[in-house]
């Protein structure tokens, strides 16, 4: 385990921390085991949890959705630190509950999450910034929406607009699936609300790749490059499901690639976001649709992908606890950020000093991504004060 932290300017009493970790899937379990192999946590507790999780961490019968019995648990047991797993917890608004209160946590603010709240928002957002998406109609009326999918054809996808557990999302085929999906969505309201507006995009083909990176709403620090199975069949057929798993490094994603989307995707949502007072902390998540050496976003969530976060937190060697206090800082700064190469020649990894870190997202023209020998650094830039903290370390 590689810690980023000097154990010297740490208070005594991060050395003995209790740790809340929100969600009760895989990604949360994985979330739990990572977080155990710090030496800086002495407690674990999960709300609500599994069995699975139940070995590592102790289990608290408290929903994630519960934002209110959350922060009394966490004002109770006087937790130092809460990690946020799934997507409901930030819509609800549980980092700007816990964060009033004084208690530090990591993820979106309410307003920040609405990237993955509401994909309507999300695609008029893309479009404003010339982030590089599908095409796409906007529609509250079944009966429009029906019209333009008869007039536009198929295959065509259909999408509710606020957040279904990752099932909001059917690609259709024909006409007749077109139909179907809108009548699900709007007519037998399968995603309740999720379904007041639909987004109907072009349908884009290619290989789908997940890109996943922390950011403290000014830098940028991407994880390896990672891929998901959602269709419930063999041969990427049937309906779409929360995740069937996943691995790293994925190989579809290049050095030029990877470049490509820091400084087309990431960088610009992440100032995006600040211009529009939206100021976004945490981790933003890209899935991608590549062709032809191009990506272009499908969707954007506000969380660990789950299932992503099991091949990726397998391959961090460096205490999450570090990474995500440098995410919520502001006493913290980032020490390095090498990886291995996307493409998996690096499995090793690199190491790099403190100049080499995230990409800024100031969008100044300093803060620019760049090659430099095997690993993809950051070059620095004013805005991190011109300084180098000397350590070299790797992340992953």
């Amino acid at each position: 385990m590689v810690h980023l932290f000097d154990p010297q300017r740490v208070d005594k009493g991060e050395l003995h921390m209790k740790i809340l970790v929100i969600g009760s899937g895989g990604r949360e379990h994985s979330l739990v085991w990572k977080l155990n192999q710090s030496l800086r946590v002495t407690k674990i507790f999960c709300a609500p949890g599994n069995a699975g999780i139940s070995k590592l961490a102790e289990c608290v019968d408290i929903s994630a959705e519960d934002v209110k019995g959350l922060l009394n648990f966490a004002k109770r047991e006087k937790i130092d630190l809460t990690l946020v797993g799934p997507e409901s917890s930030l819509t609800l608004g549980v980092v700007d509950a816990f964060e009033k209160q004084g208690l530090r946590i990591f993820g979106p603010t309410q307003k920040a999450a609405i990237l993955e709240g509401s994909k309507v928002f999300t695609k008029k957002f893309m479009q404003k910034y010339d982030i590089p998406s599908a095409g796409f109609s906007v529609f509250r009326k079944r009966e429009r929406a029906i019209e333009y999918v008869e007039r536009v054809g198929a295959p065509i996808v259909i999408k509710a607009d606020g957040l279904a557990a990752g099932k909001g999302v059917i690609v259709a085929q024909t006409l007749q699936e077109a139909q179907k999906a809108i009548n699900l969505i709007m007519k037998d309201r399968a995603f309740g609300d999720a379904g007041n507006k639909v987004v109907i995009e072009d349908c884009m083909v290619g290989e789908e790749a997940s890109f996943l990176a922390f950011t403290d709403g000014k830098t940028v620090l991407p994880l390896p490059t990672s891929q998901d199975h959602k269709p419930i069949f063999d041969d990427d057929k049937g309906p779409n499901t929360g995740g069937m798993g996943a691995y790293s490094p994925a190989p579809v994603v290049t050095r030029k690639l990877e470049k490509q989307v820091m400084e087309r995707i990431m960088l610009p949502t992440v100032k995006g976001m600040a211009k529009e007072g939206r100021p976004y902390k945490g981790m933003l998540y890209a899935g991608l649709m590549i062709k032809d050496g191009e990506a272009r976003v499908v969707e954007f969530n506000c969380r660990f992908g789950d299932p992503e976060a099991q091949p990726l937190l397998m391959r961090m060697k460096t205490d999450l606890v570090d990474v995500v206090e440098a995410v919520i800082g502001p006493q913290y700064r980032w020490h390095g950020s090498v990886f291995p190469g996307p493409s998996g020649h690096q499995e090793t990894g690199k190491t790099g000093n403190g100049k080499n870190h995230a990409a800024d997202g100031q969008g100044n023209g300093q803060g620019r991504t760049a090659l430099q020998g095997d690993a993809l650094c950051r070059l620095d830039d004013q805005r991190w004060r011109g300084q180098s903290c000397g350590i070299q370390l790797p992340l992953w």
